[in-house]
């Protein structure tokens, strides 16, 4: 169990994120969703104690500034939304990085073990047929795949995830994200994710959060929630007819 409570954290003294609580338990895909710049980023860096946080964050009632990195690294794995390649590694060492938390010593060969996890996840994935290939030869949706399975390799409890579907059409959404909640509900595991598109946070998320300037509005079943009052001024505008309209578009006129 992942609970937050009463939690600011920010830059430079300001802060960005305020007075969150929230829960999130085992099986669990909770998206974060709001307006640019209303602190999404920042609430998942503070989960990741990558920025400082007044308040609480506990994973099963332990304090997640009291782990050492690399205990919290095989607790919590985390993909931003600019992963880099800095080098041209293949697809399997690029995997194989999410063993690193494993690790004993700076230099060591992958176990059995490592070999058995990473192994599966490229087959689960889909990039078996090309393990070998270096990353910048890959497109955009198969890179995002590689990434994704760094991450299922990391076997984390909690998985976060920033905006994984940015900049990829929508086969490869579907695909990120249908992978993500399989990999989920299968390993007990929890994943927050923030995400841009409603339609895609209503379709796969089990509970939602939308933070407007910084702070939880509204928090629950996004079927319910992306109903009420919070979302519309949130975004300053009726969402969910806008949503409504654009779904009558789709719809065949009778001839």
């Amino acid at each position: 169990m992942l609970k937050v409570r009463n939690m600011y954290s920010g830059y430079d003294k300001t802060d960005i994120v305020k007075n969150i609580s929230l829960d999130a338990g085992k099986g669990e895909v909770l998206c974060i969703v709001g307006t640019n710049g209303c602190g999404k980023s920042t609430l998942l860096k503070a989960l990741i104690n990558t920025l400082p946080y007044r308040g609480s964050i506990t994973i099963d009632d332990k304090e997640v500034s009291s782990f050492s990195r690399k205990t919290l690294a095989q607790k919590i794995a985390f993909m931003g939304q600019f992963e880099q390649i800095f080098f041209p590694y293949t697809v399997f060492d690029t995997v194989a990085l999410g063993r690193y938390a494993y690790a004993h010593g700076f230099l060591k060969s992958y176990s059995k073990k490592d070999n058995e996890i990473i192994d599966n996840v490229l087959e689960r994935m889909n990039l078996s047929d090309v393990r070998h290939r270096l990353i910048n030869e890959l497109s955009g949706g198969q890179l995002q795949r590689v990434f994704l399975a760094r991450v299922f390799a990391q076997t984390p409890e909690i998985i976060l995830l920033d905006e994984p579907t940015n900049h990829l059409d929508l086969s490869y959404q579907i695909d990120i994200l249908a992978a993500l909640r399989a990999w989920v509900k299968e390993n007990d595991t929890i994943a927050i994710i923030v995400l841009h598109d409603l339609n895609l946070a209503h379709y796969y998320a089990d509970n939602a959060v939308i933070i407007n300037h910084g702070t939880i509005v509204s928090h629950g079943d996004p079927r319910k929630i992306f109903s009420g009052a919070p979302l519309k001024e949130s975004y300053g505008m009726d969402v969910k007819q806008f949503m409504l309209d654009s779904l009558s578009k789709w719809k065949c006129r009778k001839q």
